[in-house]
């Protein structure tokens, strides 16, 4: 059932107004009287009304004259108005109907037809009303719009910047507020994994760009889906060069584990790979360095163009092992053996000498896991 109408009775005769608001108010409407036009409309400027029911011939301002002013004003010219005249005369109805009114009724009229008329007034009102209430929230809604939109792009923007470094759902969770800002420079052990191809700058010189090229879109393929897999952050990779680190953004219970475990799955990846590239006359092998320690890590660049990296000896130490990796070897340092040895098989590598490195460094080989 629809709220009560306030319905405004504008008519210079008393009798005529009492009882026009007793069928009104019958009808459980509000029924308030205005005994001529200037007074009608001063009441309709001051409060709301949902429809108007308008005599013509009055004193100080007839209805078209009313009419007239309702219809100038924005605020009020879309309030309906039954015209009730006792000038039963086609040239009045047509001036009325041609200055807005929604309906014209003769005097006396049917109190059934008026009834009729009045709930069709208050129906329509009451869908225009809705229309322009759906109007105005459209209207907000696009005024906000273009900035949600900027948002949502900035979000995106973000969220790729961070994908490439970070697994897809580490870095929804960072752009939702669900973890730490990794770009804010900050201090944490980490475990460094570094990897590259054996022989791969002897087969750049003499191979074709397009070969070069196409080995390095299955090797970055092969590992990146392998650095997903394991959860890992990709720090950068340059040619064939990766330096991926455990532990940031995000602490993880065992970061030891899991990069000889993801190291052990890329040297069996790029060893399937291998036997193609050596069919092609490719001759290229695959080493890694693992480290652990702390790092200093954040946002490193400028405005407009940053990298996320890691600060410190231990990714200098990785890849330095890694440079002195023979094909197929994993070396480790003795900190990190310690932390895995209970489940992989290794063989010392001897105490090497690293370049920024003062001291040897006792390197290990991860042979595979244990049974």
């Amino acid at each position: 059932m629809n709220a009560p109408a306030k319905i405004l009775v504008v008519d210079d005769t008393e009798m005529n107004r009492d009882m026009l608001s007793t069928l009104v108010q019958a009808d459980g409407h509000k029924a308030s009287l205005a005994e001529n036009g200037r007074i009608g409309l001063e009441m309709l400027k001051a409060e709301p009304f949902d429809l108007v029911l308008l005599d013509v011939m009055m004193p100080e301002m007839n209805g078209y004259q009313v009419l007239e002013q309702l219809k100038s004003d924005a605020n009020l010219r879309d309030i309906p108005v039954i015209v009730l005249s006792a000038l039963d005369e086609i040239g009045s109805v047509v001036r009325c109907i041609e200055l807005g009114a929604e309906d014209y009724l003769p005097k006396p009229f049917d109190p059934v037809l008026l009834r009729a008329r009045i709930s069709a007034c208050l129906e329509k009102k009451r869908l225009r009303d809705q229309e322009v209430q759906l109007r105005r929230e459209l209207a907000e809604w696009n005024e906000t719009l273009e900035a949600r939109v900027q948002e949502q792009v900035k979000q995106l923007e973000r969220l790729e910047r961070l994908k490439r470094f970070f697994s897809p759902q580490l870095a929804e969770l960072i752009v939702s507020g669900d973890a730490d800002d990794p770009l804010k420079t900050h201090r944490r052990e980490i475990t460094v994994v570094y990897l590259d191809l054996r022989g791969f700058t002897a087969f750049a010189e003499s191979a074709e760009p397009e070969e070069v090229m196409g080995v390095l879109r299955e090797y970055h393929a092969a590992m990146g889906e392998l650095i997903l897999q394991y959860e890992a952050t990709l720090e950068h990779f340059a040619g064939d060069g990766m330096l991926i680190f455990f532990n940031d953004p995000e602490p993880i219970p065992n970061p030891a584990e899991q990069a000889v475990r993801m190291a052990l799955a890329m040297r069996e990846r790029v060893n399937e790979l291998t036997v193609k590239w050596r069919k092609l006359g490719y001759q290229l092998g695959f080493g890694v360095g693992i480290a652990q320690g702390y790092a200093t890590i954040g946002a490193i660049g400028f405005e407009g163009r940053w990298e996320y990296g890691a600060i410190g000896s231990v990714p200098n130490l990785a890849a330095r092992l890694c440079g002195e990796a023979k094909p197929g070897e994993i070396l480790v340092t003795q900190r990190l053996l310690g932390a895995v040895e209970e489940w992989v098989e290794a063989e010392a590598a001897g105490d090497l000498s690293l370049k920024g490195f003062h001291r040897p460094v006792a390197a290990y080989n991860i042979l595979r896991l244990k049974d």
